[in-house]
């Protein structure tokens, strides 16, 4: 098959979260079980750094096209550049605009510390170019795969101006929502930024509470949905979850499927990391010990023999579980336990971690940054890793902890709960334990879990049954790519 992946962000050319994880990953996968892929993205001003950079496996090429994108207030030029994904052949087409996409931040102004007042009309501009793009190339994609509200709207155009624009017209399209929270909601007057007729803003379609959705949208005209947990899949169908599209998800459940994303094996692996002080496998697990005194020592915290280390790496916020680990800080810190943070996020946090690290130097080392050596360090070096999220449509640290034998302790929340399975008498003895997981969102029961995890740390044969049993998973994106794969098959059908 053809397929064309087409998304706001792709790494490493330029990214904010993880579906610039993603993107910069599944198409390499798919490309190498024998389908042909190519990427669409915006040419921001950070992939053009990365492009000029020593990194950048191939400069961004211009292709000699030069397109006028239909825009409400006259046409407007789009330049196409081409590079490729690192390691692979997949090729990258880059929709530059400087107008558009030349700015500091992907979506978010500094200067007024919210987002862009034009993103409506920058991501508009960026589906239909892609559009334009795919037939500029001559190209004949049987899947266009878009990603989040960026792209939404393509699903819509395939069905409306472009339904009669070969080969487009041919093409089928799979939407995958990477965060329901992220809708791309606009003011109804945007409507006529898209070009589209104004009767398709009812209730049914495009309009949400009087003003445009975007992903809704795409949501209603795609031809099959997916999103990146399966249990992500059946919560986002919930009121709690749902972000008030519950309601369209529920009328498309027969065409809406969970595929939980992936990890790099070339990259997240302690048997090649060469971001880590000594490699290791399930095998030989004396390189973890050596991760863990360097860890230690950098963080300048003591070393206890018997004391087992956890590690934190998150975005600092409510969604992440820290209102709940903000009550039970205190509590956790009278724990046999040492912790290393990593992230950044809301200034609560940020002052909530110093003042614990102030009071317990001996047993918390906080770092307010992102590092991805220390990130690397610290999974390789920690015995547990603590992910207490509110909601998490799949998430990744868990998979890294996993594949570096550190034992997650987890809320059993969307992807969360399909990657852990919990450590109790039964799984234990069937050995499919490989973390702690615990339901109810609160400290109470976050601190239970915790409590759990230190209790099977002191029984040595229990824990590296239950080590060696994560390390033995596959959440590698071959598995990812093959259930994509499949979709792709379906929608053609």
């Amino acid at each position: 098959m053809n397929i064309i992946y087409i998304t706001s962000e792709v790494v490493p050319f330029a990214k904010t979260g993880g579906l610039g994880d993603v993107a910069g990953a599944l198409p390499k996968f798919v490309a190498e079980l024998g389908h042909e892929i190519s990427v669409i993205t915006p040419f921001y001003r950070q992939a053009k750094a990365y492009c000029r950079s020593a990194a950048a496996e191939q400069r961004a090429a211009d292709t000699g096209i030069s397109l006028s994108v239909p825009m409400p207030n006259g046409a407007v030029t789009a330049r196409v550049f081409e590079s490729v994904l690192p390691g692979s052949a997949v090729p990258v087409y880059l929709i530059g605009n400087d107008e558009y996409y030349d700015r500091d931040e992907l979506y978010f102004d500094r200067a007024t510390n919210a987002d862009y007042e034009d993103n409506c009309e920058r991501f508009v501009f960026f589906c239909r170019a892609a559009l334009e793009t795919i037939q500029a190339l001559h190209l004949r994609p049987d899947v266009l795969h878009c990603n989040d509200w960026h792209t939404a709207l393509i699903p819509v155009y395939l069905k409306t101006l472009y339904a009669e624009r070969k080969p487009l017209s041919d093409a089928r399209t799979l939407l995958t929502v990477h965060n329901l929270a992220y809708q791309g909601v606009f003011w109804h007057w945007d409507m006529k930024l898209t070009g589209l007729d104004w009767g398709l803003f009812n209730w049914r379609q495009l309009e949400f509470y009087g003003k445009l959705n975007c992903l809704k949208a795409g949501l209603v005209f795609a031809d099959l949905l997916s999103t990146v947990s399966r249990r992500y899949a059946e919560e986002i169908q919930t009121e709690q979850f749902g972000r008030g599209l519950d309601g369209v998800l529920k009328e498309r459940s027969n065409d809406l499927y969970g595929v939980v994303n992936g990890i790099d094996h070339s990259i997240w692996n302690p048997e090649v990391d060469e971001l880590i002080p000594a490699k290791y496998s399930a095998d030989d697990m004396s390189g973890k010990a050596v991760c863990k005194e360097a860890l230690l020592n950098g963080q300048g915290l003591p070393r206890r023999e018997a004391t087992p280390l956890v590690g934190v790496i998150s975005r600092l916020a409510p969604q992440k579980g820290f209102d709940i680990v903000e009550v039970a800080l205190d509590e956790l810190m009278q724990l046999d336990l040492q912790m290393v943070v990593l992230g950044t996020g809301d200034r609560r946090y940020h002052e909530m971690f110093k003042a614990a690290a102030k009071k317990c130097p001996d047993k918390l080392a906080v770092n307010l940054t992102f590092d991805d050596r220390l990130a690397h360090q610290i999974e390789a070096g920690c015995d547990m890793f603590l992910m207490p999220s509110r909601y998490e449509p799949c998430g990744l640290n868990q998979l890294y902890s996993l594949k570096y034998g550190t034992v997650p302790v987890v809320r059993a929340t969307g992807g969360l709960a399909d990657t852990v399975v919990d450590c109790d008498g039964k799984s234990l003895r069937r050995r499919t334990a490989t973390g702690f997981v615990f339901e109810k969102y609160n400290p109470v029961r976050l601190l239970a879990a915790v409590e759990r995890a230190i209790e099977t740390y002191h029984r040595p044969a229990h824990w590296t049954q239950l080590v060696r049993t994560g390390m033995a998973q596959d959440w590698s994106w071959h598995r990812s790519a093959r259930e994509y794969i499949a979709l792709y098959e379906k929608v053609t059908e």
